[in-house]
């Protein structure tokens, strides 16, 4: 399994890439996998306040529907719409084009609770 080392991770299986105060989430490798072949990603929060740990959108697999917690609180900017049409994409590039949402950050002190790809791993006891 991957866990990139410059992301932060949750104990809900997100992982967030802070890039300034705009950060990128998406769900983990270990995440993609528990779940299996996902079929639908349904994000309705565009353009509206997340608070850290509020659901943000849900994920659909084949067996299964997992919701989706936003790491941070912030304001969602972007949803990747290439997951409307190709929501595998989670599953084969789950850091890269498998990215679901785009957020703004509105609580840089919040970036200290979330967690180190080592400590994700014990998490996950990979």
């Amino acid at each position: 399994m991957n866990f990139p080392e410059e992301l932060k991770y949750t104990k809900d299986h997100e992982w967030i890439r802070i890039e300034g105060d705009v950060a990128y989430v998406g769900i983990t490798d270990f995440a993609q996998r528990e779940l299996g072949d996902i079929v639908y990603v349904d994000i309705d929060t565009l353009d509206k306040d997340v608070a850290k740990e509020e659901v943000f959108g849900t994920v659909e697999a084949v067996k299964t529907v997992s919701d989706l917690f936003s790491p941070l609180s912030g304001h969602v900017l972007e949803i990747n719409d290439k997951l409307d049409g190709s929501p595998e994409l989670v599953n084969s590039d789950p850091y890269g084009d498998g990215w679901m949402i785009k957020m703004s950050v509105t609580d840089q002190a919040e970036v200290a609770e979330l967690l180190s790809a080592g400590a994700y791993r014990e998490l996950v006891g990979a």
